[in-house]
């Protein structure tokens, strides 16, 4: 018997030994190819790009997955309890595998072999993140023993709260959204220490399936699921009853975070910086990088440059007529849902889509696009409203055909089933107007001119109707508005702006052809300074000056303040015939403005990694005082600009003051109400084509176009001075409200001597018609009456007063 047992003994030893070395074996295969744990360690997952307003507000978020990494330290307990009573309540305690889980695991599988059900894993957070990271998600018992030996060494290799941290930045939770912090801004539009427990408890329950357990089209067993992990709290003590029984009474209050541009009117300037930073570092670099942009964006200044630019396009577009309505629906039934799939104009919360329902003789019933509930569902409420004749009456003017009619009822413009655009009346409970998106369109630019800094941008009406920024992509002729550039290089090369130029019909044969420049209205004023020809835009006086120094000196400049990279030095282009952009007029014009120094444009402050590192800044300023560890009764930092000086800085007062003149007697007289110093420039292309205006204080330079997109005339008598001006007045007003006024610095050594107005020869202080003008020192108004294109008069030979009154008084204009 002994015997016996002995050999069965030795026969179990043998068959042990054989299937511990099959394990062995197998465990061995299975182990020879795992992947390296140790990459965990520099886990650095796809994080979302953030962009922020030079106030930090939140602008816009770019990734493909939204995730935002989370320290361990910074996730709440209550978080944290949420996810352990969900997923692994032994976390803390267990070596990677929870031997009680899978003991049951095992159990629950052998029972469900005959149903068919899919088989329980008992996975711990730790296998967790060895497959997600590691490994795929095939069902195979091969990866399950390849992921327990996984749990095993990153155990041994980390820490519980690193294997923890890892887990809750990686996991996917449904609507593109993964980890924590991003889950909380998705689900509920708040940071995870804002979290109450039923909200912890639902992000919980979502991992195990987000689309499960969804929470529209599965509400019912979201709550079920996310009222089980409650439960699961109070069972491990991390919550009370009192606190289990508030959170289960609560819905699920699921407010999904809106995409896109985060403040209004900011989606051009957004699209803007988001090209820069794929130019710079890569798409990859922007939708998983991590990055945090600060941006240079005023917000305040960007919703009134869009007010007014939107103000400016509808003034001038309703003196054109309605053209009709966006389409035509069937308002038989149900109308809501045919309106409800026209795409709105999102970037213009104020405008809403309607549908005519009804035309009477002086008002229109309408039927008010229905809201999207949060499921993305249409709202089945309808609100019905309407719009009285005095808020259409712009529209009795409207298209037919091609042909602008005077419509002599409100059913002669609209009817039944139009689809049109609308606002909300002030002081009507149910009133609306009518509106319409501008045919003519423009962009506009608002800027720091001693950094380069750009605090506004509008790259057109609606960003939604049109991505194209005519603010930096589309090349217009500035026409009148380069004269400036002309001027200024004139100013920087012996010129002053007392000096004398004939205003008068000039010829120049180019070619076969003869070029024959005229001046707005056609006429002349004969022998003019420097300052009535920029004041009064002549045409005939810049032509001469331009032929006079020369047009490659002109085209010098013109590359120096960046207006054109390399321009072509014929006469035209001295009017403004080339094509740039209101970015680059708006940093040539800052040239002036800052005192001659070159600057440039950017719209990033600064751009930090997902660490907080500093990799890119627009100040390059250096100062090396400025990081002292301590006082030591040293003298303050200075910050020296190291900018290139491209203009001298007497001529940028010149010509700034020359440009004070334009607002206080030439083409834009109607901004001397805002009462503190303005210098600016009106624009006004050939056709009148584009109307433009640049202006400019001490601290803020603005510059804006207004013209078609397929270039054409704006109309009989359409000029800078008429169209674009008063959009600039309006911006500036609210700009500089409640700020002092601060006036352009005189540089030191500058002589402030009175001349002539028409002469500009010496004139006696307070004599009629005399005006102070600035001149540089060794320079002066001249001895002699000489006109640049004309004869020399000497001094004495006759009046010169009477002499040039003659003169000027035989015409005037000037393309404005």
């Amino acid at each position: 018997m002994i015997r016996l047992l002995g050999y069965f003994f030795g026969v179990g030893v043998m068959l042990a030994l054989a299937a511990a070395v099959g394990v062995a074996i197998y465990i061995g295969a299975l182990v020879k190819d795992l992947p390296d744990y140790e990459v965990l360690a520099r886990y650095e997952p796809p994080v979302t790009t953030r962009i922020h307003a030079s106030d930090g507000a939140l602008m816009a978020e770019f990734a493909r997955e939204r995730r935002l990494y989370l320290p361990i330290q910074a996730v709440p307990d209550r978080v944290k309890a949420a996810f352990l009573s969900a997923e692994d309540k032994n976390f803390y305690h267990h070596p990677g595998i929870d031997y009680t889980g899978v003991a049951r695991a095992v159990i629950t599988n052998i029972q469900n072999i005959s149903t068919g059900r899919r088989p329980v894993g008992a996975s711990t957070i730790t296998q967790q993140v060895a497959k997600n990271f590691l490994l795929d998600s095939t069902q195979t018992y091969d990866r399950k023993i390849r992921e327990m030996i996984l749990a095993f060494r990153i155990e041994q290799a980390y820490s519980k709260d690193r294997i923890l941290e890892l887990y809750l930045n990686e996991i996917f939770f449904g609507l593109g959204s993964y980890g924590i912090a991003g889950a909380a801004l998705t689900y509920f539009d708040k940071s995870v220490n804002e979290l109450t427990v039923s909200e912890a408890a639902y992000l919980a329950a979502l991992p195990k399936g987000p689309g499960n357990y969804h929470p529209y089209r599965h509400t019912d067993r979201a709550i079920e699921r996310r009222n089980w992990v409650i439960d699961q709290m109070l069972e491990n003590g991390y919550i009370g009853r009192a606190e289990a029984d508030k959170a289960k009474s609560e819905k699920l209050g699921v407010t999904p975070r809106h995409g896109g541009s985060y403040i209004s009117a900011g989606e051009y300037f957004t699209e803007e910086v988001r090209r820069e930073i794929i130019a710079r570092y890569g798409e990859k670099a922007l939708y998983e990088g991590g990055l945090s942009v600060r941006t240079t964006l005023d917000p305040a200044l960007q919703a009134q440059a869009r007010k007014s630019l939107h103000n400016g396009l509808l003034s001038f577009d309703r003196l054109r007529g309605y053209r009709g309505a966006k389409s035509k629906i069937e308002i038989a039934g149900d109308w809501g849902k045919p309106l409800g799939e026209v795409t709105r104009l999102s970037d213009i919360p104020e405008w809403q889509n309607a549908v005519v329902l009804e035309v009477g003789s002086d008002t229109v019933r309408i039927g008010l696009q229905p809201a999207r509930e949060p499921s993305g569902d249409l709202s089945r409420e309808r609100k019905m409203a309407s719009i009285d004749a005095e808020d259409m009456r712009w529209a009795m003017r409207h298209v037919v055909d091609g042909k602008l009619l005077k419509a002599n009822k409100l059913s002669d413009v609209l009817s039944p089933g139009d689809v049109i655009l609308v606002e909300k009346v002030a002081k009507k409970d149910d009133g609306y107007a009518l509106r319409q998106v501008p045919e003519v369109s423009g962009g506009m630019v608002a800027m720091d001119p001693h950094t380069g800094r750009v605090l506004a941008m509008v790259g057109g009406f609606s960003f939604a109707e049109s991505q194209f920024n005519r603010a930096t992509q589309a090349w217009r002729q500035p026409g009148s508005a380069f004269k400036p550039i002309v001027y200024a290089a004139a100013l920087d090369n012996g010129y002053t702006p007392a000096s004398v130029v004939m205003d008068g019909p000039i010829s120049i044969r180019t070619g076969n052809s003869v070029w024959e420049p005229k001046n707005y209205g056609g006429g002349f004023a004969g022998p003019s300074t420097l300052r009535a020809g920029i004041e009064r835009s002549r045409n005939l006086m810049t032509v001469r000056l331009a032929n006079d120094m020369g047009m490659p000196l002109v085209a010098e400049y013109a590359e120096r303040f960046g207006v054109y990279d390399k321009m072509l030095p014929v006469l035209a282009m001295s009017l403004g015939s080339g094509e740039t952009t209101v970015m680059r007029m708006v940093s040539a014009y800052s040239v002036m403005a800052n005192g001659g120094r070159q600057i440039k444009p950017s719209m990033i402050d600064r751009i930090q990694d997902r660490y907080g590192k500093t990799v890119y800044r627009h100040d390059e300023r250096k100062c090396d005082a400025c990081s002292a560890s301590s006082w030591l009764e040293q003298e303050e930092p200075e910050l020296t600009d190291n900018a290139e000086q491209v203009l001298d800085p007497m001529t940028a007062y010149q010509i700034t003051s020359m440009m004070e003149g334009v607002v206080q007697r030439g083409t834009a007289t109607s901004l001397r109400e805002l009462g503190r110093p303005i210098a600016g420039k009106t624009g006004t292309t050939n056709d009148s084509k584009d109307a433009w205006f640049m202006g400019y204080t001490p601290d803020l330079v603005v510059g804006l176009y207004i013209g078609y997109d397929q270039p054409r005339s704006l109309g009989t008598g359409a000029t800078g001075g008429g169209l674009s001006a008063p959009i600039f007045k309006d911006f500036m007003a609210a700009a500089m409200k409640d700020k002092p006024v601060v006036s352009f610095k005189v540089p030191e050594g500058m002589n402030v001597l009175p001349i002539d107005r028409k002469t500009g020869m010496l004139a006696r202080e307070g004599q009629q018609g005399s005006i102070m003008e600035a001149f540089k020192p060794g320079t002066g108004p001249s001895d002699t009456y000489w006109v640049i294109g004309g004869d020399q008069v000497a001094a004495g030979r006759e009046p010169l007063s009477e002499r040039a009154n003659e003169a000027v008084m035989q015409g005037g204009g000037g393309l404005y």
